[in-house]
This record gives C-alpha cells, sequence and structure tokens, in this order.
C-alpha cells in the first residue's frame, strides 16, 4: 500500500509557481540513486529500498529477460522462497510479470485467486503489480511487487510503479552492460594467466590435472572429463576426470560421433545441452548429470579431444561460458600438443641417448683392446670423441713377420653417428686387407679404391698408415691428408713430410710413401686435427706451435706419460669450451738399442 506520508497529490497545480512536487524530488532522488553505482547488485538493492519508501509491499522481484528464451529469471528478490526464485523461468506472455513484458505496459492484479494466468512463486500472495522495465525502447524485464491481502495496490501504484521503472530500466541496463563488461575484462585476464601457466607445463598428465584445477576459477562444475582421440582418430579416450573434486578412472572409450561429447568432437563445435534428459544424442553415463557442456579441443584445424562439463542442476551452462570455454579450449589445445610434443621427443630422445650410449660402447669395443708389445719400441694411444661418438680410428694390424705391425690412425668427415658408422666401415676394410700385408701407401690405395666401390655422398677420411718393424727399428708411412706427423729425434723436432688427398673422394688417386730408420729415444706422433683445432675461450687454437712444445718438454717420457702431457694441455687449453672435433693420438717411442748397437755386439 501507499504510505500516508506519500498520499498526498504529486502533481504540481496549475495556479502555483513551478516548484519540484514530492513525486519529483522523489524521482530525482531515483535517478540520482541509479546513476550514482554501476554495481548491479548495489543497484538493485537500492531500488527495492527506495521503492519500499512509496509503495508497501511484502514481496519483490527485478526479473531480467533471457532475449534469446524469452525468458524472465529473478535476479534479485525479497520475500520469496530462495529455492523457488532460483529456480523459476517464465516465458513472456506468462503470469502477470510475462503479461507486463509482452503487453509493455503495468499490470495490476487485485486477487489473484481471481487470475488464471496466476504463478505462485510466493505463498500467501493476494495481489500482484508488475510493470515493465524499458531501455532504449528494449524491454530488459520487469519489476514485481506483490501483497498478502487483496486489493493492496491502486491503479495510483499502477502508475507510480510506471514511473519508477522508467526511470531504474536505464540504469540497470548500464549496470548489466558494466558487469557484463568488467567479467569479461576479468575473464580475459584469468585467460592469459591460465594460458601463461599451461604453456609451462610439459607432462601431460600434470597438465590435465592443472587444466581441471584452473577451470574452478571460471566454472563452478562437478564433473569434469579431458577426452582425447586416439591415434586412429576415430576413438575419443579418458585422459582425466574428476567428479565431485575426486579423481577417477575411466576406462570406456567413445566413438567419435557417438553421445553428446562424441557430436562435439565429429563436428568440431560447441555443444550445450539445458537438460540432458531432453536430448536424444545423451548416453547416461553419470545419473547426477542434469546439464552439460562440451567443448571441442582443436589443434590447426584439427579435433583432438574435447572438455566435457557437467552438473546437477539443469539449465546450468550458459552462453558465456560456451564463450569463454571455447577461447580456453583453444589454449587447452596448444598446450595438449605442445606437451604431448615434448614427452614424444623425450621419448625419442631417452631413446636415442640409449642408443647412442650402446653406440659409443662398440665404438670403443672396436678400437684396439690391447696396445702391441714390441722389444724395442712401446706404444700409447688416446682417442676422445667431441660427441657421445666420434668419426676418428686408429688401430694395430699385426703382420706375419716378426714384430711387424700397421699403425691406422683416421680422421672421417663429419661427426655423430654417420662418422662413427663411416669409421667402422674404413676400419674393417683396413682389417680385411691386412692379410695381404701391403706397404704403407698401398694400404691407402686398397682402402681408397675399395670406398670407391661403395661411394657414399660427402663422406670420406684422411688417414695415416704406418708399418713399423721393430727388429730393423724401420718405420714405413703414407699419408692421406691428415696432420704432418712429428719425428723427436736427436734433440730437435721435424714434421714428416708425407701427404696426400683423403680417401674415398678420387678412386685413382696414388700416395707417396716416407721410410726413416729410428733410433733409441726417438718418437713418432700421429694425430687427428682435433688436436691442432682445440679452440680456447679467446678464439685461439691450439696450434702446431703449443704441440711442438708439449711434445720436446716431455719427450723424455714414457710413451703414455707425452700422450697424457699433450691431452692436459689440450684440455686446459680449450678449458669451459666444447670441444668441436674428435681427438686422437698414437705415440710410438723407440726404447731398445740402434741397429748399430745390435751389430757392434755381434
Amino acid at each position: 500500500m501507499m504510505k500516508d506520508k506519500n498520499s498526498v497529490s504529486m502533481s504540481p497545480s496549475i495556479t502555483q509557481p513551478a516548484v519540484h512536487s514530492p513525486l519529483d524530488s522523489y524521482l530525482l532522488e531515483v535517478a540520482d540513486a541509479v546513476n550514482t553505482t554501476l554495481d548491479l547488485n548495489t543497484l538493485l538493492q537500492r531500488v527495492a529500498e527506495m521503492l519500499k519508501q512509496v509503495i508497501d509491499y511484502e514481496i519483490f522481484a527485478i526479473l531480467l529477460l533471457n532475449e534469446k528464451t524469452q525468458e524472465l529469471r529473478v535476479r534479485f528478490q525479497v520475500g520469496h522462497p530462495p529455492e523457488v526464485a532460483e529456480r523459476i523461468r517464465i516465458k513472456v506472455g506468462q503470469g502477470v510479470t510475462g503479461q507486463a513484458v509482452l503487453r509493455r505496459e503495468a499490470v495490476l492484479v487485485n486477487d489473484v485467486a481471481a487470475e488464471e494466468n496466476f504463478i505462485n512463486s510466493a505463498p500467501g500472495a493476494r495481489s500482484e503489480l508488475a510493470a515493465p522495465l524499458i531501455a532504449k525502447n528494449k524491454v530488459i524485464g520487469v519489476i514485481d511487487v506483490e501483497a498478502g491481502q487483496p486489493g493492496a495496490f491502486s491503479e495510483e501504484h499502477k502508475r507510480l510503479l510506471t514511473l519508477f521503472a522508467s526511470r531504474i530500466a536505464i540504469g540497470i541496463e548500464n549496470a548489466r552492460l558494466y558487469t557484463r563488461v568488467a567479467r569479461q575484462a576479468r575473464q580475459l585476464t584469468l585467460l592469459t594467466e591460465i594460458s601463461r601457466e599451461l604453456t609451462s607445463i610439459l607432462n601431460v598428465d600434470q597438465l590435465l590435472k592443472r587444466i581441471a584445477d584452473l577451470l574452478t576459477r571460471i566454472i563452478d562444475y562437478q564433473m569434469f572429463s579431458i577426452l582425447l582421440l586416439d591415434p586412429t582418430g576415430t576413438v575419443l579416450q579418458h585422459r582425466f576426470s574428476l567428479r565431485f573434486k575426486e579423481n577417477v578412472q575411466l576406462k570406456h572409450e567413445i566413438p567419435l560421433g557417438v553421445g553428446l561429447v562424441g557430436y562435439a568432437a565429429e563436428h568440431g563445435r560447441a555443444v550445450l545441452v539445458p537438460d540432458v534428459s531432453k536430448d536424444p544424442r545423451y548416453i547416461k553415463a553419470n545419473p547426477e548429470t542434469r546439464s552439460e557442456l562440451c567443448i571441442p579441443l582443436i589443434y590447426k584445424d584439427k579435433v583432438i579431444g574435447v572438455l566435457d562439463i557437467e552438473h546437477t542442476r539443469r539449465n546450468y551452462f550458459n552462453e558465456d561460458h560456451v564463450r569463454i570455454m571455447t577461447t580456453m579450449a583453444a589454449q587447452v589445445a596448444i598446450a595438449i600438443e605442445n606437451a604431448t610434443l615434448y614427452e614424444r621427443i623425450a621419448r625419442q630422445e631417452k631413446r636415442l641417448e640409449q642408443d647412442l650410449a650402446l653406440a659409443r660402447e662398440l665404438q670403443f669395443r672396436l678400437l684396439p683392446q690391447k696396445l702391441p708389445l714390441f722389444k724395442n719400441a712401446e706404444v700409447a694411444s688416446r682417442f676422445a670423441p667431441a660427441r657421445q661418438i666420434g668419426g676418428d680410428l686408429y688401430d694395430f694390424l699385426k703382420y706375419s713377420g716378426q714384430g711387424v705391425t700397421g699403425i691406422v690412425v683416421g680422421d672421417v668427415s663429419g661427426k655423430g653417428a654417420p662418422a662413427a658408422i663411416y669409421a667402422a666401415l674404413v676400419s674393417g676394410i683396413a682389417r680385411s686387407h691386412a692379410n695381404e700385408e701391403p706397404s704403407a701407401a698401398g694400404m691407402l690405395e686398397a682402402i681408397n679404391l675399395s670406398l670407391s666401390e661403395r661411394p657414399i655422398e660427402g663422406q670420406y677420411v684422411s688417414m695415416i698408415y704406418a708399418i713399423w718393424d721393430d727388429n730393423q727399428q724401420l718405420l714405413q708411412l703414407a699419408n692421406s691428408g691428415l696432420p704432418r706427423p712429428l719425428y723427436l729425434h736427436d734433440g730437435k723436432l721435424e714434421e714428416i713430410q708425407a701427404t696426400g688427398l683423403p680417401i674415398g673422394l678420387f678412386n685413382n688417386a696414388t700416395y707417396d710413401e716416407v721410410s726413416l730408420r729410428a733410433h733409441r729415444g726417438d718418437v713418432f706422433l700421429f694425430l687427428s686435427d682435433g688436436i691442432l683445432d682445440a679452440t680456447s675461450s679467446k678464439g685461439e687454437m691450439f696450434g702446431r706451435y703449443r704441440l711442438e712444445k708439449v711434445a720436446r718438454e716431455n719427450a723424455h717420457r714414457s710413451a703414455e706419460e707425452l700422450v697424457d702431457a699433450i691431452f692436459t694441455a689440450v684440455s686446459g687449453h680449450a678449458e669451459g669450451m666444447e670441444a668441436f672435433d674428435d681427438q686422437t693420438i698414437v705415440a710410438l717411442k723407440v726404447k731398445g738399442p740402434s741397429p748399430h748397437e745390435v751389430k757392434a755386439k755381434k
């Protein structure tokens, strides 16, 4: 009922000066209240309080219109049972409120008992008054008041509520717009945070669990699943599922096109079902489910899976949920693909590491397990690949003559596995020709001819082949592109001038041969260019000068100590730098009497 203090005429007299009437002042106050807040909840609370000043209602509600469904839903209320207010949906044209929207004018019912169209949402109501909320010539909702006795509202109340509704409609619409924009801004900020976090997780199982956790910041779901297409692209497999915050293992698979998730995957679009009992596509898996939302995960225009969320309430999900979930699903799809690719690469790398470890072991097994023993000389060797496996090789091939041994030192072009395999091939060919006991140059020519018969593009090998006759203390040597060997004797150091074309490039290549008579204390050093090319952090190569200096300073030491000294110097020079090339050294040091001393004793 209109309160007594406001029952006076609210229209200014024609004969009086133009002053604000009580109604004008009240409507200005209403406009003031409406314009001072953009928070919808605060605004509706103020509207309810201000209306109470002029209309003594018992039950109050503001219902907003869903344009798509043409349904009214309670947005704010006083006096309605909360569970009823939350659940009720009123079609345009139904009940007093629906009629007010349909007719675009206030509707007054003095006795609801005589009204066939009355919707009893508040027990005890006997009279009802509803006025449409119209903003920019569009009905956005309705304001509704009810009382417990018949005839509680008058035509004056009807006119007043119409004026009141006209003043607050634009404020409500502005607050709705602000709320929507603010919510979208928060959601976009949240999506950005979620995207940043998801892309940092590269374990698929951890990622799926984190997606479920982060999704609760957007939608308060009750059931959640991530299903991914199997490699054949015909079946969806449950990869992660939650039921009322409990992790569950679901084993059943869903064929593409079957059920709501299968439909979403097959057609590549979201499926929103307000009431699953009314959708023939629904497969009953959870008895509690009433509404469901399925969002396809699409990566590079290809569906890779589905996000499925469910709730025990009908009409729980809406178009806003579809929009934000579709945006999120795009980021989720990228994150899942990245994590899946990372795991696939990690598995491949692990297999590769295992293969490389085995290849490294095999390569070292192919190297001589024992150094040859000579009466008049000692031998030392060292091989350090730049990677797990390398393309350098060395070997010792025994001839039939007593104390006669072939010494092989080679460097294959390239690095890694291809070079290692080619090195094994070269080593095998050298061993196969050793039975023929060729000369030093003859061995290089024989290997070159064998490789020319099975050419591999871009592959070749630089090699030194030397034959040591321990009895004669005679070294015969040929070179096909390795750094020239060092020869230390009589306190001097010289390079053995033996050069030639790398093996495997030209099938008719020939090689020069050098023979040297050695004496006690003489040292021969055969090496790959990885020794000379070792580079410091300043970009300086180890080079021949440093090699010769270390060789001179350690020439008096054993062959093994000399090799150790060279490798120590190379490592110190290139400290902190990754080795660029394989490093190999073979040292031969004469320790017995010279042939002249042997002859003199006889």
